[in-house]
């Protein structure tokens, strides 16, 4: 279907490919992945020859249609519906023909080809697509112009669907999603009969959508087969024998090297020591494993509360008085509580977090939170309120007046943003560096809850893995608003769902929450004899399940401790270890080269001692 070859492309004199070569058959499903800013996005505009190569070429299979998420948001008096149904361009020029055309030969041609495009189902086909990314059949009735950007993009991407072109582009389509529509849009790209290339950060579709992954790094693309997990773990396998067969090569050029300068002047040995010289010259280096920089982000650990941090009675928040979004909300947030925010786009899920994080007043009722409270906030529209002129040190040492400089500095390491990129203005920043700098901007004060509204719609997957990492060592409260699955699996226990004008809490798991909204989509009706068994039969179960966390929870915690005591020791014996590889330690006095030795032998003891406890812990929590 495409095919890519020795493609090179520059852009304002940087190296984006470097005779790049991939191929991608017809019918397969493939997701494009790389850091930010290594030339994705850039690649999908040389598909479309919206640019062209400095060299190599790209082709893609004769008579093959190319479609594409519009860039701008369609916008006018058109309704949804109809705005969808002109996206398949023959169909509405058919159409307009037939209307004109006074050849009965040609209109029964137009009539015999509307039908094998299968034209009078098109209305219901895009319906459906438009009822799958949120749209009830009232709002695809009403004009695009009522829409906001976010909700127009969906409609760009319903119209790109609706298409359905050969070989379908995608770029970043679930940015605009929430989790509904983000599991609809992955049943259907499973389905889709023809050839798609999705560029995406959002690991849980790359692993159900995708069946060969092509990756972007250091100008090149690698094909590799399977879903996201398999190209990870392949990657890794890949790079360890690399660095393997690098080592052994380095050992045997050192070996032959040696053995010519020790004969190369010697009569006898002269002609061994010039056949090794020529092995090596004809030795082709094996290039050095060089990993792309992965920045990790590190939130401050807060001063303990005492809970609750924050709790609600009968309180109902909006933006105009006589227009409550949310009513009659009574919940409280703990010290240890993570916390994700479900439901459908417009439900409230952002209106709920903005009253939580004090940036929306109630309407009735109130919140009661400690007068010691440091919240974190942080949403994807802070990163317009930035300075594009400012540098990150400037923003921080705005927040942090009278700090020196190397606390500033430092606040900022902790999300990568090191030396001269502390110094860069703001505008030459990715939007992964902004949404980096919003959290370091966010947690200065080590807050004790982070609200977090849509924080990886701008990261990579690796930074992804890292913000699930911070979040997982962080000590404090986290209520996340995401449609990112994998990292609501990975650091969320609690669940809360919004919808109808109220929050309330769901027991059961993200998986369990996936498949209540699946069978409600299926429209499933039971008897109420059984509806109501089933309800006792989930009560009953959820129960069980909040009897059981509550059971584990001092295991938990304890095991929680025993990690960190495994990590901090760990740490302390690589250190002492370091400075046993030393030469120079032998060097010195036999007293100091005893005590670190004696230190080592201890810290060695507890760490084996710590790691049976965590393991002990683990087995207890697997058992209950």
């Amino acid at each position: 279907m495409l095919h890519i070859n020795d493609l090179t492309y520059r852009i304002g004199g940087r190296l984006l490919f470097d005779q790049a070569t991939v191929v991608v058959p017809a019918g397969h499903k493939v997701g494009l992945v790389g850091k930010n800013g290594t030339g994705k996005s850039t690649l999908f505009k040389l598909i479309m020859d919206e640019i062209s190569p400095n060299d190599g070429g790209l082709s893609v299979q004769k008579r093959a249609r190319v479609g594409r998420v519009a860039q701008e948001a369609p916008t006018g008096t058109d309704s949804l519906l109809e705005t969808v149904l002109k996206a398949d361009t023959e169909r509405e020029s058919l159409l307009a023909e037939v209307e004109t055309c006074q050849d009965p030969n040609r209109i029964g041609e137009i009539h015999a080809r509307l039908s094998d495009i299968d034209a009078h189902s098109a209305p219901a086909r895009a319906a459906t697509i438009l009822q799958g990314l949120g749209f009830d059949h009232d709002a695809q009735m009403r004009p695009c112009s009522d829409f906001s950007g976010g909700w127009q993009m969906r409609v760009a991407l319903a119209a790109a669907l609706f298409a359905k072109p050969d070989l379908l582009l995608l770029d970043e389509p679930t940015n605009h999603l929430d989790l509904e529509a983000v599991m609809w849009l992955e049943d259907y790209l499973k389905r889709y009969q023809g050839t798609i290339l999705v560029i995406s950060h959002e690991r849980t579709l790359l692993n159900n959508v995708v069946d060969e992954i092509v990756h972007l790094e250091h100008c090149k693309l690698n094909r590799y087969g399977g879903n996201y997990d398999v190209f990870e773990k392949t990657r890794r396998e890949k790079l360890a024998l690399q660095a393997k067969a690098q080592s052994k090569q380095l050992a045997q050029r050192k070996h032959l090297q040696s053995f010519v300068d020790r004969f190369r002047a010697k009569a006898t040995k002269a002609k061994q020591a010039q056949s090794r010289l020529k092995m090596l010259e004809r030795m082709e280096p094996i290039a050095s494993v060089m990993e792309e920089k992965t920045y990790s982000f590190d939130f401050p650990d807060p001063e303990p509360l005492s809970s609750p941090l924050l709790a609600m009675e009968d309180t109902t928040v909006g933006y105009e008085t006589d227009k409550p979004i949310l009513k009659s909300l009574s919940l409280r947030i703990d010290m240890d509580d993570r916390i994700a925010l479900l439901g459908a786009n417009g439900n409230g899920k952002s209106t709920l977090v903005k009253l939580l994080a004090s940036r929306l007043k109630p309407l009735d009722g109130m919140v009661r939170k400690s007068s010691k409270l440091k919240v974190g906030y942080f949403a994807q529209h802070q990163t317009d309120e930035l300075n594009v002129q400012k540098t990150p040190f400037d923003h921080m040492a705005q927040l942090m007046p009278g700090a020196i400089e190397s606390k500033v500095r430092a606040q900022l390491g902790r999300f990568g943003f090191e030396g001269e990129r502390a110094d860069s203005k703001i505008e030459k920043l990715s939007g992964g560096e902004k949404a980096r700098l919003l959290f370091a901007l966010m947690s200065y004060e080590a807050p004790h809850i982070m609200f977090l509204d849509e924080p990886t719609n701008h990261l990579d997957v690796d930074s992804r893995e890292a913000l699930v990492q911070a979040i997982n060592n962080y000590d404090g409260a986290v209520v996340i608003v995401s449609h990112d699955p994998h990292l609501l699996e990975l650091t969320c226990d609690r669940l809360w769902i919004v919808e109808k004008g109220d929050c309330k809490a769901f027991d059961g798991d993200l998986n369990e929450y996936k498949r209540q909204l699946i069978e409600s989509r299926k429209g499933e009706k039971k008897s109420t004899s059984n509806q109501d068994s089933t309800i006792n039969q989930k009560k009953a179960n959820r129960q069980d399940r909040a009897a059981q966390r509550a059971a584990q929870a001092p295991l938990r915690k304890k095991a929680k401790a025993a990690e960190k005591r495994v990590e901090q020791l760990t740490v302390e014996k690589e250190k002492i270890e370091t400075k046993l590889a030393d030469p120079k330690i032998y060097e010195g006095p036999s007293e100091k080269l005893q005590e670190i030795q004696i230190k080592l032998g201890d810290v060695s003891n507890q760490l084996e001692e710590a790691e049976m406890e965590w393991l002990e812990l683990a087995e207890a929590l697997e058992s209950t």
